[in-house]
């Protein structure tokens, strides 16, 4: 069962391009580049997108990596998933890191990510002088297997 969201939507900029799932199943819908930028090796870009969007209470906009673009260039989100907040109106802006070793050329109109839309759910966190015993206590990682 797919569920739907409406999410009302702003072109900052005549030329922005209005997120599109690329297929009837796709999770993501992709944002797509306003401006032409040169990530260079090792270097992070801010891209603009030229939107903002209102996306409804109860639900966060996750901004993902494009599969393709991050398995076959190196090119993904600098903070690999970014959170956009159902209060937040500003532009969508996408932070790509080159992880490769040449220079990766972002065009005007090229898909640089995936918007995908999860409900979430406010914890009310309560202190406590002790917590619940469990029998993985307090190993961390690599605690529970080898690999």
């Amino acid at each position: 069962m797919i569920l739907h969201a409406h999410v009302r939507f702003k072109k900052l900029d005549p030329e922005a391009v209005m997120p599109v799932y690329g297929t009837e199943y796709s999770a993501g819908a992709d944002l797509v580049s306003l401006s032409e930028v040169t990530i260079a090796p090792g270097e992070t870009e801010m891209v603009h997108t030229g939107l903002a969007l209102e996306i409804p209470s109860g639900l966060v906009g996750l901004v993902c990596a494009r599969s393709g673009l991050a398995s076959k260039h190196g090119i993904a989100p600098s903070n690999k998933v970014g959170v956009i907040d159902s209060d937040y109106r500003g532009e969508i802006m996408v932070s790509l890191h080159n992880h490769g070793k040449e220079p990766w050329q972002i065009g005007k109109g090229d898909r640089i990510a995936q918007l995908i839309l999860m409900p979430y759910i406010m914890a009310d966190f309560d202190e406590a002088d002790e917590l619940h015993a469990t029998e993985r206590g307090e190993g961390g990682f690599g605690s529970t297997g080898r690999r």
